[in-house]
């Protein structure tokens, strides 16, 4: 089993590769007389009844492939419509013809990898229609539904109303596998392509799901918005409803104030009527006295309030020349207080200008004492060339008597005096 199950996943290996290349390379819409896709169809069937259970029926023992097809409605309520197309044409009366056309309607509506992906991951519902070892329940089975996705970038149009799906044999034809070297190169340059045309189709997938996941959540907010929008019809209504009560309270209660008011004027009259005209006179005399206490009360409140308005009215302007007189106080200040500054650092300027006078006679000091002393040298000095001159003389003078008062004159005595002289 594990062989066929390997010979049915590389036979749609070369299947799926060669019908989207052939198609690629075609450029067109493919119909149903194309040979690569017939020939998919048929490794599909394949595949599809590899491992299929018997089932008893009135006629004998049958294989269905109609059966798990079937079950994907159950599954995905959008396969529902191809379902239902696939029971009411009226040229099928077999399941193996109506789950080839269901096959080829779910390869136009580019959702055969879908649909049996979904068909795939319920292992539980395939156990009733497969065996443990067919293709559809182990892994060959997912790499196949992983093969068909590449499909969804080639357009097909099936007419399988007129088609006969009942009495078609499936036979796989081999040589159109059977490639040479030429065939190899133009297969990679197609791969090439189709790589580009798959990464194009991801892209707008996944542009789609975005776009899908925007519209649901813009739906969500229409139907809050639309919920409370309900909600607030409802208040709107209920607050109309009060207001329209509350109305009919009030008109109601109108209605019953003017009754009284006019019992209440019936019984006034009826009443002035019976009391003696005397009693009325002194009742109103009464009347006029406490209006004109009531007069004389309110003019006097009117001379209180006029006179409190005036004072407050002082009391305002007092306050406002208050007001200016303290900011001119703080105006004053302000001003004495920049020229108490002002002064501060003249006064920090002339305490720097004294220091550096005094610094500057201090050196004036010492000049004029190195000067004295220097006089006091120079005068010591020329005391001491004095002394010397006459010292110098008196040796001259010593010598010329000491001259005068030897006997001869000889050579030697005049050296020394000249020596001595000089």
């Amino acid at each position: 089993m594990s062989m066929e199950r390997t010979n049915l996943l590389n036979m749609a290996k070369l299947s799926i590769k060669g019908l989207i290349e052939s198609a690629l390379s075609f450029g067109r819409t493919l119909d149903s007389d194309y040979p690569p896709l017939q020939q998919f169809f048929v490794v599909m069937e394949h595949c599809l009844k590899h491992g299929l259970k018997v089932k008893k029926s009135f006629l004998g023992y049958n294989k269905s492939l109609w059966g798990p097809l079937e079950m994907v409605e159950k599954l995905c309520p959008e396969a529902g419509e191809i379902a239902a197309s696939v029971r009411d044409l009226p040229g099928l009366k077999t399941p193996l013809g109506r789950a080839r056309a269901w096959l080829r309607l779910a390869l136009m509506q580019k959702r055969l990898a879908d649909y049996l992906r979904l068909l795939i991951t319920r292992k539980d519902l395939l156990s009733d229609f497969y065996d443990n070892s067919a293709v559809m329940v182990e892994e060959e089975g997912a790499v196949i539904v992983g093969l068909l996705v590449g499909l969804n970038v080639i357009d097909a149009n099936l007419c399988v109303k007129g088609e006969d799906l009942d009495t078609q044999v499936g036979v796989i034809d081999f040589s159109m596998y059977l490639k040479n070297d030429i065939d190899d190169y133009r297969s990679g340059e197609r791969n090439g392509q189709i790589a580009a045309i798959l990464d194009q189709k991801n892209y707008v997938e996944e542009l789609n799901r975005q776009l899908n996941s925007s519209v649901h959540g813009l739906q969500g907010r229409v139907d809050n918005l639309e919920k409370s929008n309900s909600i607030l019809i409802e208040e709107l209504a209920i607050a109309k409803n009060n207001i329209i009560k509350l109305q009919e309270e009030n008109h109601q209660l109108r209605n019953e104030n003017t009754i009284i008011l006019i019992k209440a004027q019936q019984q006034l009259e009826v009443c002035l009527l019976q009391c003696p005209l005397d009693t009325y006179k002194q009742s109103r005399q009464g009347l006029d006295e406490m209006y004109n206490e009531a007069r004389r009360q309110l003019r006097e409140e009117c001379q209180l309030r006029q006179d409190v308005e005036n004072e407050l009215v002082v009391q305002v302007s007092m306050k406002q020349e208050m007001d200016l007189a303290m900011k001119l106080l703080e105006k004053d200040i302000h001003e004495k207080q920049d020229t108490l500054i002002g002064l501060r650092h003249q006064l920090d300027e002339v305490k720097a200008i004294n220091v550096e006078m005094y610094t500057k006679m201090q050196k004036n000091d010492m000049i004029t004492r190195l000067e004295e002393k220097t006089n006091q040298i120079t005068a010591t000095m020329k005391q001491l060339e004095q002394s010397d001159k006459d010292l110098l003389s008196q040796t001259r003078t010593l010598a010329m008597s000491f001259v005068k008062c030897a006997s001869t004159d000889t050579e030697n005595q005049y050296k020394l005096v000249k020596d001595i002289s000089f």
